[in-house]
């Protein structure tokens, strides 16, 4: 309760924060599941670099 009561001291728009609050939570939760369920593919893609280097890496001015 002691955060409720400061965030109201602090004229805090409290429903706004908790959406936010939401909102980066689930692109945290979102982003965890996408890496879980592509890792093979990166690490697939990590493999190939390793043993082959960049693609098109010839070409590159940098």
């Amino acid at each position: 309760m002691q955060l409720l009561e400061e965030a109201k001291s602090l004229d805090l728009n409290i429903s706004q924060a908790c959406e936010q609050g939401l909102k980066s939570a689930i692109a945290s939760i979102r982003a965890q599941q996408w890496l879980a369920e592509n890792r093979s593919s990166l690490e697939a893609s990590r493999q190939y670099v390793e043993e082959n280097g960049l693609p098109l890496a010839d070409y590159r001015n940098f």
